[in-house]
């Protein structure tokens, strides 16, 4: 069988796929991808490449999409399912780097080291300007407390910090193992939380879900952060926020247009960013293509794979 393996994708993956199948690698554009993708049985994409629904009607032949990640909404689920194609990814894959990167941004706001290094560079020596806030003590409430929240909770505990977390899809003892605490609703974790992680999909249902009465019910010491997918925040509501002083400090790396060229959030000297590179190490692309290599070989070779979206294909 064919794969088409459209977006960079690590060696080890592509050599385990090549094992088994003919490969691929041609990265094509949205329009020479519609135009060929109907030779392939499969196709294996990061965040970059579209599968959008004109790109599965014009693939007759395929039985399966892969994520080498975990977000899918690059991917039209939907019309995948109507096809009866499984969509597979890597949820495991880049559990520990985003969780590291969201540590970094914790602990960037917190002491103003962006800042900080930008100063000592230009050549001042600005101590007072950096009076920093300690992380012991404080309180860490998460928007979502799946598997990259939890590393999170784990090293932010080693901090001395208090959890808090609203999830509706996990039970109300999730956070015990941590002495922390899950809530009812995302507006107890906007109230009490000095500082709020994120770490859901952005869908329907958590577009903007962050937006502007959240701010307004936030501590004006609060610090957001936002390592998950842009959308979930509004933007506009965040940069008000961050302007008048209803919260104190930001960081994405996530944002609804990529990259952000016109946010007016570039602006602002409280707000700090990364592109995009929470799954942006080594070890997290090869664990999540090699992952997803594995789950699109299991549909081909006629198995159920471990890690499938649209579980409704297999009925």
């Amino acid at each position: 069988m064919k794969i088409l393996v459209n977006d960079a994708l690590s060696p080890k993956a592509v050599e385990l796929l090549g094992e088994h199948h003919e490969v691929d690698t041609n990265e094509y554009g949205p329009e020479d991808l519609i135009a060929n993708i109907g030779s392939y049985d499969a196709i294996v994409v990061r965040g970059r490449t579209k599968v959008r629904a004109e790109v599965i009607e014009a693939g007759k032949g395929l039985k399966v999409i892969g994520r080498a990640g975990i977000g899918v909404d690059n991917i039209d689920v939907e019309k995948a399912t109507e096809k009866g194609i499984p969509v597979v990814n890597a949820p495991a894959g880049i559990t520990y780097s985003v969780a590291e990167l969201t540590m970094g941004h914790i602990i960037s706001m917190a002491r103003h080291l962006p800042r900080a290094d930008a100063s000592v560079k230009s050549g001042r020596w600005e101590k007072k300007k950096f009076m920093g806030t300690e992380l012991h003590g404080k309180t860490l409430g998460f928007i979502g407390l799946g598997r990259i929240g939890w590393e999170v909770a784990v090293r932010c505990k080693a901090f001395g910090m208090n959890i808090m977390a609203y999830d509706p899809y996990l039970p109300k003892d999730r956070a015990d193992e941590l002495g922390g605490k899950m809530v009812g609703s995302p507006e107890e974790v906007y109230r009490e939380a000095d500082i709020i992680t994120i770490h859901t999909p952005h869908t329907p249902e958590t577009h903007h879900m962050v937006n502007e009465k959240a701010f307004d019910a936030m501590k004006n010491t609060a610090f957001i952060l936002n390592c998950a997918r842009g959308g979930i925040i509004d933007e506009d509501a965040l940069y008000n926020a961050l302007k008048d002083g209803k919260i104190a400090a930001a960081a994405l790396d996530s944002f609804e247009q990529e990259p952000p060229r016109d946010s007016p959030l570039l602006a602002l000297d409280n707000v700090f960013f990364t592109p995009h590179i929470g799954a942006s190490t080594r070890e997290a692309q090869e664990k999540a293509g090699t992952i997803v290599a594995e789950q699109v070989l299991d549909v081909l070779a006629g198995k159920r794979p471990d890690f499938v979206v649209n579980r409704q294909v297999y009925g």
